[in-house]
């Protein structure tokens, strides 16, 4: 009997990277719009994760697409799966 791919309910984002000058690590800065309860505006909000990247690839301005991970440090939890953008030299 052949062995069936799991399928996991791993989170996704897309976003920019902010800062690659740590080994391994690069800080990914993540943009989403939220409506306000109030006055229905739409306002952009920001998060910043920490992602592993094993081969540092990434540079400043790349837009990739990380997905959730087990911790693989005190402040990081997500993996760069890949990069979909270069950021313009």
């Amino acid at each position: 009997m052949p062995m069936e791919e799991r399928t996991t309910n791993r989170k996704t984002r897309v976003g920019t990277v902010v800062s690659d000058r740590m080994n391994k690590t690069v800080v990914v800065s993540v943009e989403r719009l939220v409506k306000h309860p109030k006055y229905g505006k739409y306002m952009r909000r920001r998060n910043k994760f920490k992602a592993h990247d094993e081969q540092n690839q990434c540079r400043i301005g790349d837009r990739v697409l990380i997905e959730e991970s087990r911790p693989l440090s005190k402040t990081k939890h997500w993996v760069v799966v890949k990069i979909l953008e270069r950021a313009a030299v």
